[in-house]
Protein backbone atom coordinates (compact mmCIF):
# COMPACT_ATOMS: atom_id res chain seq x y z
CA UNK A 1 0.00 0.00 0.00
CA UNK A 2 0.90 3.79 -0.38
CA UNK A 3 3.07 5.11 2.72
CA UNK A 4 3.91 8.03 1.24
CA UNK A 5 1.54 10.00 3.62
CA UNK A 6 3.03 8.17 7.07
CA UNK A 7 4.35 10.78 10.07
CA UNK A 8 6.33 9.99 13.19
CA UNK A 9 6.02 10.58 16.85
CA UNK A 10 7.51 9.61 19.81
CA UNK A 11 5.62 9.14 22.90
CA UNK A 12 8.98 8.61 25.35
CA UNK A 13 11.08 11.22 26.86
CA UNK A 14 14.16 11.70 24.59
CA UNK A 15 17.01 12.95 25.73
CA UNK A 16 19.35 14.18 22.94
CA UNK A 17 16.69 16.43 21.68
CA UNK A 18 15.74 15.61 17.88
CA UNK A 19 18.57 14.30 16.82
CA UNK A 20 16.87 11.36 15.65
CA UNK A 21 14.70 12.60 13.76
CA UNK A 22 17.25 12.99 10.55
CA UNK A 23 16.64 9.22 10.72
CA UNK A 24 13.23 9.07 10.28
CA UNK A 25 13.50 9.76 6.11
CA UNK A 26 15.74 6.82 5.47
CA UNK A 27 13.00 4.90 7.49
CA UNK A 28 10.54 5.63 5.06
CA UNK A 29 8.51 8.18 6.46
CA UNK A 30 7.41 11.62 5.42
CA UNK A 31 6.77 13.94 8.72
CA UNK A 32 7.66 14.33 12.23
CA UNK A 33 4.80 15.25 14.85
CA UNK A 34 6.71 17.40 17.64
CA UNK A 35 5.03 16.30 20.88
CA UNK A 36 5.38 19.47 23.62
CA UNK A 37 5.98 17.26 26.23
CA UNK A 38 9.15 17.06 28.56
CA UNK A 39 12.53 17.29 26.85
CA UNK A 40 10.60 17.47 23.30
CA UNK A 41 8.90 20.86 23.94
CA UNK A 42 10.35 23.57 22.00
CA UNK A 43 12.35 26.60 23.87
CA UNK A 44 14.60 28.93 22.94
CA UNK A 45 17.28 26.91 23.37
CA UNK A 46 16.05 24.49 21.33
CA UNK A 47 14.30 25.78 18.98
CA UNK A 48 17.32 26.37 16.21
CA UNK A 49 17.22 22.65 16.02
CA UNK A 50 14.04 22.02 14.37
CA UNK A 51 14.41 24.76 12.07
CA UNK A 52 17.57 22.99 11.15
CA UNK A 53 15.45 19.66 10.88
CA UNK A 54 12.72 22.26 8.70
CA UNK A 55 15.45 23.30 6.65
CA UNK A 56 17.55 20.27 5.47
CA UNK A 57 14.79 17.98 5.15
CA UNK A 58 11.56 17.09 3.44
CA UNK A 59 9.87 16.44 6.44
CA UNK A 60 6.23 17.97 7.19
CA UNK A 61 5.87 18.73 10.54
CA UNK A 62 3.03 19.04 12.98
CA UNK A 63 2.60 19.76 16.61
CA UNK A 64 0.47 17.56 19.61
CA UNK A 65 0.03 20.57 22.05
CA UNK A 66 0.78 19.68 25.89
CA UNK A 67 -1.93 17.64 27.31
CA UNK A 68 0.08 16.52 30.80
CA UNK A 69 -1.54 18.47 33.68
CA UNK A 70 -3.76 20.38 31.10
CA UNK A 71 -7.44 20.51 31.15
CA UNK A 72 -9.05 22.71 28.53
CA UNK A 73 -12.54 22.20 30.88
CA UNK A 74 -11.04 23.64 33.94
CA UNK A 75 -12.99 26.04 35.59
CA UNK A 76 -10.11 27.35 38.33
CA UNK A 77 -9.51 30.78 36.52
CA UNK A 78 -6.14 30.75 37.13
CA UNK A 79 -5.15 27.36 36.43
CA UNK A 80 -6.94 27.38 33.16
CA UNK A 81 -5.38 30.84 32.03
CA UNK A 82 -1.93 29.67 32.22
CA UNK A 83 -2.77 26.60 30.43
CA UNK A 84 -3.92 28.34 27.26
CA UNK A 85 -0.63 30.66 28.03
CA UNK A 86 1.27 28.02 27.54
CA UNK A 87 -1.08 26.24 24.87
CA UNK A 88 -0.55 30.10 22.79
CA UNK A 89 3.43 29.77 23.26
CA UNK A 90 3.52 26.65 21.51
CA UNK A 91 2.05 27.36 18.75
CA UNK A 92 3.72 30.57 18.35
CA UNK A 93 6.77 28.63 18.99
CA UNK A 94 5.99 26.36 16.20
CA UNK A 95 4.59 28.58 13.48
CA UNK A 96 7.68 29.19 11.44
CA UNK A 97 7.07 24.84 10.59
CA UNK A 98 3.73 23.37 11.42
CA UNK A 99 0.56 24.13 9.68
CA UNK A 100 -1.46 21.58 11.77
CA UNK A 101 -1.40 21.46 15.44
CA UNK A 102 -3.34 18.94 17.85
CA UNK A 103 -5.02 19.12 21.12
CA UNK A 104 -6.73 16.77 23.39
CA UNK A 105 -10.42 18.47 24.54
CA UNK A 106 -11.06 18.62 28.37
CA UNK A 107 -12.20 16.67 31.21
CA UNK A 108 -14.85 16.80 34.25
CA UNK A 109 -13.00 17.72 37.24
CA UNK A 110 -14.56 16.82 40.73
CA UNK A 111 -16.11 20.32 40.65
CA UNK A 112 -16.99 20.34 36.71
CA UNK A 113 -19.08 17.14 37.70
CA UNK A 114 -21.01 19.31 39.49
CA UNK A 115 -21.67 22.20 36.94
CA UNK A 116 -21.18 20.13 33.53
CA UNK A 117 -22.55 22.80 31.36
CA UNK A 118 -20.29 25.20 32.52
CA UNK A 119 -18.03 22.74 31.98
CA UNK A 120 -18.78 21.88 28.28
CA UNK A 121 -19.00 26.17 27.57
CA UNK A 122 -15.46 26.45 29.01
CA UNK A 123 -13.97 23.35 26.84
CA UNK A 124 -15.38 24.94 23.78
CA UNK A 125 -14.20 28.44 24.70
CA UNK A 126 -10.64 27.26 25.11
CA UNK A 127 -10.60 25.64 21.95
CA UNK A 128 -12.16 28.45 20.56
CA UNK A 129 -9.32 31.14 21.70
CA UNK A 130 -6.98 28.38 20.21
CA UNK A 131 -8.47 28.20 16.89
CA UNK A 132 -8.53 32.06 16.87
CA UNK A 133 -4.81 32.60 17.64
CA UNK A 134 -3.70 29.63 15.36
CA UNK A 135 -5.35 30.67 12.44
CA UNK A 136 -3.31 34.15 12.52
CA UNK A 137 -0.66 31.79 11.97
CA UNK A 138 -2.37 29.50 8.81
CA UNK A 139 -2.48 26.27 11.72
CA UNK A 140 -5.44 24.55 11.83
CA UNK A 141 -6.47 22.93 15.32
CA UNK A 142 -6.97 19.41 15.34
CA UNK A 143 -8.88 17.85 18.14
CA UNK A 144 -8.84 14.57 18.78
CA UNK A 145 -11.10 11.62 19.98
CA UNK A 146 -9.84 9.82 23.17
CA UNK A 147 -9.51 6.34 24.60
CA UNK A 148 -11.82 4.68 27.60
CA UNK A 149 -11.62 6.92 30.25
CA UNK A 150 -13.99 8.35 32.93
CA UNK A 151 -15.20 11.65 32.20
CA UNK A 152 -13.41 12.96 29.34
CA UNK A 153 -14.94 14.52 26.38
CA UNK A 154 -14.71 13.38 22.82
CA UNK A 155 -14.61 9.13 23.47
CA UNK A 156 -17.43 8.97 20.16
CA UNK A 157 -17.78 10.40 16.86
CA UNK A 158 -21.09 12.43 17.78
CA UNK A 159 -19.46 14.06 21.10
CA UNK A 160 -16.32 15.06 18.37
CA UNK A 161 -19.20 16.17 15.73
CA UNK A 162 -21.03 18.06 18.80
CA UNK A 163 -17.39 19.92 19.74
CA UNK A 164 -16.60 21.21 16.18
CA UNK A 165 -20.30 22.33 16.15
CA UNK A 166 -19.90 24.54 18.91
CA UNK A 167 -16.59 25.45 18.46
CA UNK A 168 -17.73 26.68 14.94
CA UNK A 169 -14.22 27.66 13.49
CA UNK A 170 -12.78 27.13 9.66
CA UNK A 171 -9.58 26.11 10.96
CA UNK A 172 -10.89 23.39 13.19
CA UNK A 173 -11.31 19.80 12.50
CA UNK A 174 -10.85 15.96 13.72
CA UNK A 175 -7.77 14.08 14.57
CA UNK A 176 -8.81 10.30 14.64
CA UNK A 177 -6.91 8.09 17.06
CA UNK A 178 -7.67 5.05 15.51
CA UNK A 179 -6.16 3.15 18.74
CA UNK A 180 -8.31 5.46 20.85
CA UNK A 181 -11.48 4.72 18.96
CA UNK A 182 -10.41 0.97 19.32
CA UNK A 183 -11.22 1.08 23.04
CA UNK A 184 -14.35 2.28 22.69
CA UNK A 185 -15.30 0.13 19.83
CA UNK A 186 -16.34 2.94 17.24
CA UNK A 187 -13.55 2.73 14.73
CA UNK A 188 -15.92 2.05 11.69
CA UNK A 189 -18.23 4.51 13.05
CA UNK A 190 -16.14 7.09 13.34
CA UNK A 191 -15.26 6.77 9.79
CA UNK A 192 -18.65 6.71 8.25
CA UNK A 193 -19.62 9.51 10.76
CA UNK A 194 -16.38 11.64 10.49
CA UNK A 195 -14.81 11.37 7.41
CA UNK A 196 -15.13 14.48 5.62
CA UNK A 197 -13.98 16.25 9.07
CA UNK A 198 -11.02 14.17 9.77
CA UNK A 199 -7.96 17.03 8.72
CA UNK A 200 -5.29 14.10 10.59
CA UNK A 201 -4.59 10.86 12.25
CA UNK A 202 -2.95 9.08 14.85
CA UNK A 203 -2.59 5.35 14.20
CA UNK A 204 -1.48 2.16 16.54
CA UNK A 205 -2.81 -0.37 18.00
CA UNK A 206 -4.62 -2.46 20.92
CA UNK A 207 -6.61 -5.36 22.35
CA UNK A 208 -9.62 -2.93 22.68
CA UNK A 209 -10.23 -2.59 25.99
CA UNK A 210 -7.08 -0.32 27.27
CA UNK A 211 -4.52 2.49 25.33
CA UNK A 212 -1.65 -0.26 25.14
CA UNK A 213 0.02 2.17 21.79
CA UNK A 214 1.08 -0.99 20.68
CA UNK A 215 3.15 -1.32 16.88
CA UNK A 216 0.14 -1.66 14.21
CA UNK A 217 -0.57 -5.28 13.61
CA UNK A 218 -0.16 -6.60 16.80
CA UNK A 219 -3.34 -5.58 18.49
CA UNK A 220 -7.30 -5.81 16.91
CA UNK A 221 -7.72 -3.23 15.00
CA UNK A 222 -8.61 -4.74 11.52
CA UNK A 223 -6.02 -2.58 9.81
CA UNK A 224 -6.38 -3.73 6.29
CA UNK A 225 -10.22 -2.91 6.64
CA UNK A 226 -9.51 0.99 8.24
CA UNK A 227 -6.98 1.50 5.18
CA UNK A 228 -9.75 0.60 2.73
CA UNK A 229 -12.67 2.57 4.08
CA UNK A 230 -9.95 5.85 4.18
CA UNK A 231 -9.50 5.40 1.05
CA UNK A 232 -9.77 9.10 -0.30
CA UNK A 233 -7.84 10.14 2.96
CA UNK A 234 -5.16 12.46 2.24
CA UNK A 235 -3.78 13.95 5.49
CA UNK A 236 -0.69 12.84 7.91
CA UNK A 237 -1.03 9.38 9.50
CA UNK A 238 1.03 9.73 12.08
CA UNK A 239 2.60 5.95 14.21
CA UNK A 240 2.61 7.03 17.77
CA UNK A 241 5.68 4.68 19.21
CA UNK A 242 7.74 4.49 22.16
CA UNK A 243 10.96 4.09 19.78
CA UNK A 244 12.05 4.12 16.27
CA UNK A 245 12.14 0.65 16.10
CA UNK A 246 8.73 0.65 16.54
CA UNK A 247 8.52 3.08 13.78
CA UNK A 248 10.01 1.04 11.54
CA UNK A 249 7.68 -2.03 12.43
CA UNK A 250 4.92 0.05 11.77
CA UNK A 251 6.37 0.91 8.47
CA UNK A 252 6.90 -2.72 7.53
CA UNK A 253 3.59 -4.00 8.65
CA UNK A 254 2.06 -1.60 6.56
CA UNK A 255 3.82 -2.42 3.72
CA UNK A 256 2.57 -5.74 3.84
CA UNK A 257 -0.98 -4.72 3.74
Amino acid sequence: MNVTNLSFSSRAAVGDQFNWAYELEDMGYAGWEIVQEGSQTLSDENIHLVRDISETTNLTLTMHLPFSDMNLAGLNKGIHDEIMRQMKKCLDMGSDFVSLAVVHPGYLSPYGSQVQDQAWKKNVESIQQLSDHAADMGIVIAVENMPKMPKIYGMNPDEMLDILKDVNRENVGITLDVGHANTNGFVDEFVEKCLGKIKHMHIHDNHGKRDEHLPLGQGTVDWKKFMESISGYKGMMVTEMMNLDEGRQCIEYLKSL
